[in-house]
């Protein structure tokens, strides 16, 4: 059976898909295709935790799903800007896993991963599939990736 890890960079496809859609994501669903005749060695989501009750109940349904949840506090700088991504953990993360898994799947638009996903596929010989909203998914990660699969249609919830 093949071996799947999956990374989602929650921040990125929360907005995307609101700014694209005006709409959810719909993690059961992808859970249902991104894993569907595969064996999950590891299933991540990452996101900034603002420690608010909805936040806290979204991330259980995530859990309730199958996924591990990471989170790292919501830094407010005293510019007004905010710090806060998981880029290099999310890299890290997959890097590691691609030691076990046939199959990567990163859900994300941001272009920064297209150096990870290369890197999975040409050095560790691994499929890494992306998921992303076409319009905000960058195309140097489209191109990086063997698989792209539309955040669309099915996909989206309200």
């Amino acid at each position: 059976m093949t071996r799947v890890a999956l990374f989602v960079d929650i921040q990125n496809v929360y907005y995307t898909v609101r700014d694209a859609y005006g709409k959810h994501f719909d993690y059961r669903r992808f859970w249902t295709m991104a894993t569907a005749n595969r064996e999950v060695i590891t299933a991540r989501c990452y996101a900034i935790d603002r420690g608010d009750a909805k936040q806290r109940e979204f991330q259980n349904i995530l859990r309730n799903i199958g996924f591990e949840v990471r989170l790292k506090p919501f830094i407010q700088r005293a510019d007004g800007s905010a710090k806060g991504d998981w880029d290099v953990g999310i890299t890290l993360d997959a890097i590691e896993a691609a030691e076990r898994a046939d199959v990567i799947v990163l859900v994300s638009g941001d272009g920064d991963f297209d150096l990870l996903a290369r890197k999975i596929r040409d050095v560790h010989g691994k499929r890494v599939e992306v998921y992303g909203v076409p319009a905000l998914t960058a195309a140097s990660l489209v191109d990086a990736a063997s698989r792209f699969v539309p955040i669309e249609g099915s996909l989206l919830l309200g």
